[in-house]
């Protein structure tokens, strides 16, 4: 009877002893395990490209003043076919030009104006090409200037009617640039993991920056900068 007991109080003991070992041991692995999820390593990976404008909007704006309204009226119309004419020859279609309504002003009836002035109405209009004939387009630019001989005065580009160059093909690069990002991400992340003497653990949180889209430099508008920055966040583990 006695040494029943007596065995029965050293089975009790061993799983009591078992317990405590298994109790400590997960408290050790949570500790740790608590621990890893405190060390992380916050990274930022960027990508850039420099792509090439694939449409541009072209305003050409021309002038006439008159005394006459009718002659005003009648000589913008004709300036109006030479400069769809002249850019109908150098290469683009139709459907690429639009013609916008003249804007005229009588010159006497702004209280502003003086009285002596040459010409009473003054006209104006725009012409716009919008066009993907990118490189086409920066060569009739330069070339413009012969309308000029023609009487056709073509104003200097404003902030109103400046050329613009767009990049509208940003979803075909997109995979790629936010691969590259991430990779370089992860890059600096396992750098600095093996500088801590540590390694990289799993991915914590990854946050995908805007695209940018930017000129390289002021004189070349037509060529692009496209910029993405990806955010990523580590565990560290030892």
């Amino acid at each position: 009877m006695k040494k029943t007991q007596s065995n029965g109080i050293t089975g009790a003991g061993l799983f009591i002893m078992i317990g405590l070992v298994a109790l400590g041991w997960f408290i050790y692995t949570s500790a740790r395990f608590i621990k890893s999820r405190d060390r992380v390593v916050n990274v930022k990976g960027l990508a850039e490209r420099e792509v090439k404008a694939d449409i541009a909007i072209w305003p050409i704006t021309f002038k006439q003043a008159s005394n006459d309204l009718s002659l005003l009226y009648n000589g913008m119309e004709d300036k109006q076919i030479m400069l769809i004419d002249f850019l109908e020859k150098s290469g683009f279609a139709k459907d690429e030009i639009t013609a916008g309504q003249f804007e005229t002003t009588d010159r006497y009836a702004d209280s502003y104006s003086s009285q002596n002035i040459q010409f009473r109405y003054i006209s104006k209009n725009t012409v716009t090409v919008y066009s993907g004939k990118v490189e086409l387009l920066r060569k009739v630019m330069n070339s413009i200037g012969e309308l000029g001989k023609k009487g056709i005065a073509i104003q200097p580009p404003n902030y109103e009617n400046r050329t613009e160059f767009l990049f509208t093909k940003l979803n075909e690069i997109k995979p790629e640039m936010v691969e590259e990002a991430t990779a370089k991400a992860r890059e600096v992340a396992n750098k600095f993991a093996r500088d801590s003497q540590s390694e990289l653990g799993k991915l914590k949180s990854a946050r995908q920056g805007q695209f940018s889209i930017y000129n390289r430099d002021s004189n070349t508008p037509h060529i692009k900068k496209v910029r993405v920055v990806t955010t990523m966040e580590y565990y560290l583990v030892d």
